[in-house]
């Protein structure tokens, strides 16, 4: 049997905390070492336990999950952040991902997504929960299909392939092997498609497959 994914849950109301529990509990390849309601224990759980995966709602008394996860950043730990909000904001979004964040979830309609956000980001992958996805689609595109078929003609058929499997949540390591490629080659394609795309930051194509996910798999497929 292999050895189960150590999550920490952390928020500070305890409905939420135990909602998440029972998800994740039904996951029988999941396992909780610690609760927190504030973000300073939240921290202090992570550095002790070293979970694999933290989900940490943004708003928490003593300490935000934004600030968690950026100590996690400075003190190195490989602990891999889910945020859990209410709020749709999309520079929310993009902050909480610059600081550190790999996956980010709406706690009104995608707790049911918890588990697979959970094995996503284990695995190295960036998981944006659907609901979160789709708003950020219908708030960015208004007329995004002739944008992307505008941005699709820049790009070469290994690229726009490259960029149909980030819009699966897929890592460049699991991009190469499907693409029969190094993980290298596929970071090349990554900063090209960026630099033709005028995108910049770590996470900017990520979000920009995500936002033109269904539009997409439509050309692709």
């Amino acid at each position: 049997m292999t050895d189960r994914i150590t999550v920490l849950v952390a928020d500070d109301h305890p409905v939420v905390r135990k909602g998440l529990k029972g998800i994740i509990e039904e996951d029988a390849d999941l396992v909780i070492v610690a609760e927190a309601s504030n973000g300073e224990d939240a921290l202090k759980y992570i550095s002790d336990l070293r979970p694999s995966v933290a989900i940490l709602d943004i708003d928490m008394p003593k300490m935000s999950g934004l600030l968690v996860a950026r100590s996690i950043q400075t003190q190195n730990l490989a602990t891999s952040i889910i945020f859990i909000t209410v709020h749709t904001d999309e520079d929310l979004m993009r902050g909480a991902m610059e600081a550190g964040g790999k996956g980010y979830l709406l706690k009104v309609s995608e707790l049911d997504e918890v588990s697979s956000a959970i094995h996503a980001v284990s695995e190295g992958r960036t998981y944006i929960g659907s609901t979160m996805a789709s708003i950020l689609f219908s708030q960015n595109n208004p007329s995004s299909s002739g944008q992307l078929s505008k941005d699709f003609k820049k790009l070469t058929f290994t690229e726009k392939k490259v960029l149909g499997l980030l819009a699966d949540g897929k890592s460049s390591k699991e991009i190469g092997d499907e693409l029969s490629i190094h993980y290298r080659t596929v970071e090349n394609h990554r900063s090209n498609m960026c630099r033709k795309l005028g995108l910049e930051g770590a996470n900017a194509l990520a979000r920009f497959a995500l936002q033109y996910r269904t539009a997409l798999q439509q050309r692709l497929h």
